[in-house]
């Protein structure tokens, strides 16, 4: 099998096409949770909690007087945090349904329209404001159903257009997208709040995401079969190297998917991973704000930090881990878990250390910033696990695991919230302990019982009557 040129070839066109998408789809999603600072009069958003006293202040330079031109509204903090997860509610639904139809219309489309869908609503979002909370929450929980078929139909599209030995290096790259626009829109948001006014947040990345659509429904397609300017020998490059892995049954084999080890595997390592992804996603200008007392809404790009260090690490992790399948001959659940074990154990060490190191800030925002860092290689870890067990399904595999892995969104910040009524490092500490100890399980449940082989019943001519 002759590999063919990386450089302007039709798989990789999708996978810089599908990065902007994802870049996009995280930016509609970020955006939120910093317009709302400046959406929400400031008498209500100061929560009843008492800043802890263990940390002295940092001296802040008075700022100048910004754009206050938006308007403001009188949202308690239950509200906030209503608004802030509503998204979930929405997106977690669409999950499986979201695999299953990527497999019987094609990805292109869904993926396409749920981008699509997802802009239009953030163009909605300041009229929804204007009508009232409930408008709102609805807004976004329809943002949450339009994001939540996007990574199953890209999974899907994968299953078609990724050779074996360029799986990790393709889809870190689309997917890595996701990390870039936390990076690009939390401090860009906070920006277009400061000098021109809240609302343009939400118009100028639902403008791109609606412009992006127009590109993404031009220039992809489903299968290298149905591309209409790939080049003849990657084409069959793509096509022989799929061969033996593909599925040419329609039905799902639901239960035998369902009884294997290997997808519960993933299951356990994707919920335990999002479980510290999400309760530093939404927690971290907190833990800044009220135990280092630093504010980290005044500096974004601090915020910014540890999402820019993932992304890298997305992004070189997928090029090491096709490397070492590829020319040092490790094999591919070799590979697959050692990135898990990296990616979370590594993560789980930093966050404990995180709690520990008293008011010293810059130390703070090191060690979450090298914990979410390492958590980048568990892109080419269980992440791209999916398809190396059932290319075939990969879609509907993802949408389930990913409809566990949205739990931690709705229960973690939760539970750490209930933890911390106080606000005291103790406290803290004990919401870094719990995130630490689900990743920890996660590593090894994975290590014990991921596969790196195609599933028997993923493949055609598996029978319900094989005994």
């Amino acid at each position: 099998l002759v590999s063919v040129p990386a450089c302007c070839s039709a798989r990789y066109n999708l996978a810089l096409l599908a990065c902007f998408g994802f870049f996009l789809l995280y930016a509609l999603r970020v955006n939120l949770s910093v317009a709302l600072v400046d959406m929400v009069e400031p008498n209500t958003s100061l929560a009843k909690n008492v800043t802890s006293n263990v940390c002295p202040e940092h001296s802040s330079t008075m700022n100048v007087p910004r754009n206050t031109t938006g308007e403001k509204y009188s949202w308690d903090a239950d509200t906030q945090g209503w608004i802030l997860g509503s998204f979930f509610y929405g997106y977690i639904i669409t999950q499986i349904p979201g695999g299953y139809l990527a497999s019987k219309i094609g990805g292109k489309l869904l993926l396409g329209f749920g981008i699509f869908g997802t802009s239009v609503f953030t163009l909605l979002t300041p009229l929804a404001a204007n009508l009232g909370v409930g408008y709102l929450i609805a807004v976004r929980a329809l943002e949450g159903l339009g994001e939540g078929v996007t990574f199953p139909a890209m999974h899907s599209m994968w299953s078609s257009w990724a050779p074996p030995l360029e799986r990790s290096k393709l889809l870190s790259i689309s997917y890595a997208g996701a990390q870039l626009g936390t990076v690009v829109s939390l401090p860009l948001s906070g920006l277009i709040c400061y000098y021109m006014n809240w609302v343009y947040v939400f118009y100028i990345f639902g403008a791109l995401g609606v412009l992006w659509w127009f590109f993404w429904m031009c220039l992809v397609s489903d299968t290298p079969e149905t591309h209409r300017s790939i080049s003849h020998a990657e084409r069959e490059y793509i096509l022989s190297s799929l061969k033996d892995q593909l599925s040419t049954q329609k039905s799902v084999p639901w239960r035998p998917m369902l009884e294997s080890l290997p997808l519960w595997a993933i299951v356990v390592a994707h919920f335990s991973y999002n479980w510290t992804f999400y309760t530093l996603l939404t927690l971290l200008p907190t833990y800044m704000k009220e135990i280092l007392r630093f504010d980290a809404q005044e500096n974004g790009f601090l915020s910014a930090l540890p999402y820019f260090g993932c992304w890298l690490c997305i992004i070189l992790s997928g090029q090491i881990a096709d490397y070492l399948r590829e020319k040092q001959n490790f094999s591919t659940v070799c590979v697959r878990k050692c990135f898990t074990l990296i990616g979370m154990i590594g993560p789980a060490v930093f966050l404990v250390a995180a709690g520990f190191i008293g008011c010293n800030y810059a130390l703070a925002v090191a060690f979450v910033t090298i914990s979410t860092t390492l958590g980048g290689f568990c892109t080419s870890g269980y992440s791209i696990n999916h398809l190396d067990i059932a290319p075939s399904y990969a879609g509907i595999l993802l949408g389930i695991t990913n409809s566990f892995a949205t739990i931690p969104g709705m229960v973690g910040p939760v539970i750490a919230k209930n933890l911390t009524h106080n606000n005291t490092v103790g406290e803290w500490q004990m919401v870094f302990y719990i995130a630490a100890s689900i990743n920890l399980f996660g590593a090894i449940f994975f290590a014990l019982f991921a596969s790196g082989e195609v599933q028997d019943w993923a493949v055609s001519g598996y029978h319900w009557h094989r005994n």
